[in-house]
């Protein structure tokens, strides 16, 4: 199943460190099919407070996700994005094409007596 590398990341002043990074993470995400599906486009907030850009990168599976941010290509760029800018990052799976949102609240409901 699709996976994904989801991170929020507070506006900050750019960096060299910051650019050196964007500069070499295409390089860390080759080796595990990774490939970026939104990386810091215009956001448009209709419910609460998100300060900051945001950027997602898809993998063909959680194995793949994991093994990219694990691996020592990553962690060796990984402090020149974390010294200067704040944020979160999580690995997320995706859901099956045909995935059926009122399917899932009915398993839910049964799950759960409700």
């Amino acid at each position: 199943m699709t996976a994904y590398a989801f991170a929020h990341l507070r506006k900050a002043p750019i960096h060299a460190d910051v650019l050196e990074y964007m500069e070499r993470i295409q390089a860390t995400l080759d080796p595990f099919s990774g490939r970026f599906i939104v990386h810091g486009g215009a956001t448009d907030v209709l419910e609460g407070n998100w300060p900051g850009d945001v950027v997602i990168i898809e993998f063909p599976d959680m194995a793949k996700a994991r093994s990219w941010y694990d691996s020592s290509i990553y962690q060796e760029i990984k402090p020149l994005r974390t010294r200067h800018l704040a944020g979160e990052l999580i690995l997320v799976e995706g859901v099956e094409p045909n995935h059926n949102s009122s399917q899932m609240a009915a398993e839910l409901r049964q799950a759960n007596g409700l």
